[in-house]
């Protein structure tokens, strides 16, 4: 137990010295603001542009703004982030490859399967804590402006995508484990969600698909409650569990 846990302090370690914690810190910070400044804003921007618009034949109405747009805007910009996100870690394991550091550690004790849970709970505990971050300042500054009681299910929302992205971090590094680089492992990840996403149109297979996740719009607004999120959930879980699961015999096998 203790040579997972210094490997773990490791990890972290290296993830502040090489500033990806940081990196990682400022984008959900500057998302987190955008999210409710946009919607402050909208009605002065539209206000700039009306002169230009009514040029056009187009018309600007009183644009009314609360909780919702901004928790619609952060719903449309959380993707950004975790595209982001992946972008930064997606070498996870195949830097470790071509650095051939993991044999090192491997000498002094540790056993390959430590390695996958380390690094699964280095990448979960930094989506998780950037999510909340973003999420936490969105809505304090929503509070402030308006009311978030406005929006429905507002927690359930944020956790059914939290879950699509942990999804995507399992598909990581799955992918990561197999691969050789992190080019590959990007487009593998963008092969599976377009999947997800494909079998999503498929009426009845939609329920099952973990791309429905990420359409939280529904739940948002009280049309659809947590039970139409209910199978893609298992489904989505079950799979986390297989990608980290698979990862392990993977890594055991690999030659470093």
């Amino acid at each position: 137990m203790r040579s997972l846990l210094n490997f773990l302090k490791k990890e972290y370690l290296e993830a502040v010295r090489t500033g990806k914690l940081l990196v990682l810190i400022l984008l959900f910070v500057l998302f987190g603001i955008m999210n409710p400044a946009i919607a402050k804003l909208t009605p002065w921007m539209m206000e700039m542009l009306s002169d230009t618009m009514a040029e056009n034949g187009l018309v600007v109405t009183n644009i009314h703004v609360d909780a919702m747009t901004a928790w619609t805007q952060f719903f449309k910009n959380i993707p950004i982030a975790l595209i982001v996100f992946i972008l930064i870690f997606s070498d996870i394991f195949t830097k470790e490859y071509k650095s051939g550091t993991l044999l090192l550690v491997l000498t002094k004790g540790l056993s390959r399967y430590k390695i996958v849970l380390a690094k699964t709970v280095l990448l979960l505990s930094f989506w998780t804590f950037g999510y909340g971050l973003c999420f936490a300042i969105t809505y304090s500054y929503n509070a402030y402006f308006w009311d978030n009681s406005i929006a429905e299910n507002l927690f359930s929302s944020v956790a059914v995508w939290w879950l699509f992205g942990i999804w995507v971090i399992c598909l990581m590094i799955l992918f990561s484990s197999l691969l050789q680089n992190n080019t590959g492992v990007i487009l593998c990840i963008g092969v599976s969600v377009l999947f997800a996403y494909l079998f999503s149109v498929i009426p009845k297979a939609k329920v099952y698909s973990p791309a429905v996740l990420m359409d939280t719009n529904s739940l948002l607004i009280g049309t659809e409650g947590m039970d139409a999120y209910i199978k893609a959930i298992v489904v989505a879980a079950a799979m986390c569990i297989v990608c980290v699961a698979v990862s392990i015999p993977v890594i055991n096998k690999r030659q470093l």
